[in-house]
């Protein structure tokens, strides 16, 4: 579903990413590890789009669901359609942000970002809207979007009344993780990279998340790539395999026990056995 080919990227210059390789099939979950400054945030960032994270060599291919556009009256191919290769792939670095995010990709912030003046609600029946769109898809009306908002919120045990609040303002860090959770799963991606979800949650919030993550990307069709600095996340979402990430490349890759070692000797440690 994500091939990741000796892939190179700088940021303000600096090099970050130095030759990553990787490949996540669908139906898959697996887990980035790696010690600070690997290069862990910046795949995400690149991954994502984000600009000042620059892309010097490699490449990302990515194979999104097939485009519903069949379903408006007048049918018509999209720009994505366009875009794929023989073995329908998706060439995802030359899409923009909107583009990768309309094709399935779904970014999960380390930090989720503050929006005052604009309704959770709100921002995220645009954002599916919007997705829809690009797809050929119709949009959802408002009581259909409604119906779907109250169903992942209970997924991620929040309250309606959050989502009617100004985007992550005034929550705490465990709540924006869980809003975070819930626009996964309205925006319904076929590829999510979590950046660090399991930060600032406790032992509870922990295990509403990881349940939700399960609830949402476990399918034949989906996969997620996780990055983690600990194992906690991992007892509730397990990985189907591990990568230790260091110096900005793949170092070391085995199954979930690799995790274990990690937590126990250190990254140190295992990279040198």
């Amino acid at each position: 579903m994500l091939e990741i080919t000796d892939l190179h990227a700088t940021v303000a210059d600096k090099p970050i990413l130095k030759g990553l390789t990787l490949t996540v099939p669908a139906g898959e979950v697996h887990a980035i590890m790696g010690p600070n400054g690997a290069g862990k945030s910046t795949l995400s960032y690149v991954l994502g789009g984000r600009p000042g994270y620059e892309v010097t060599s490699g490449s990302v291919r990515f194979t999104p669901p097939p485009f519903a556009s069949s379903e408006v009256e007048t049918p018509r191919a999209t720009p994505l359609d366009f875009a794929r290769d023989e073995r329908g792939y998706v060439d995802l670095l030359e899409l923009e942000p909107h583009e990768r995010a309309a094709a399935g990709l779904f970014i999960g912030f380390q930090y989720p970002v503050e929006i005052p003046g604009v309704s959770n609600v709100q921002f995220l029946r645009e954002a599916l809207n919007a997705q829809r769109k690009a797809r050929g898809e119709e949009p959802l009306s408002g009581g259909e979007f409604l119906k779907l908002a109250k169903e992942k919120a209970a997924l991620l045990k929040l309250n309606m009344d959050m989502l009617k609040r100004p985007v992550n303002v005034g929550f705490s860090g465990g709540e924006k993780k869980r809003a975070e959770m819930v626009q996964m799963g309205i925006l319904d991606p076929k590829f999510a990279v979590l950046d660090e979800t399991d930060s600032g949650l406790d032992i509870d919030a922990l295990k509403v998340v990881g349940k939700g993550i399960n609830a949402i990307m476990r399918a034949p069709d989906k996969a997620v790539l996780l990055i983690t600095h600990y194992q906690r996340l991992l007892d509730y979402v397990k990985p189907d395999r591990v990568h230790v990430l260091a110096d900005g490349r793949i170092v070391q890759s085995g199954g979930p026990d690799l995790a274990l070692r990690l937590e126990n000797e250190g990254y140190d440690a295992v990279m040198a056995a």
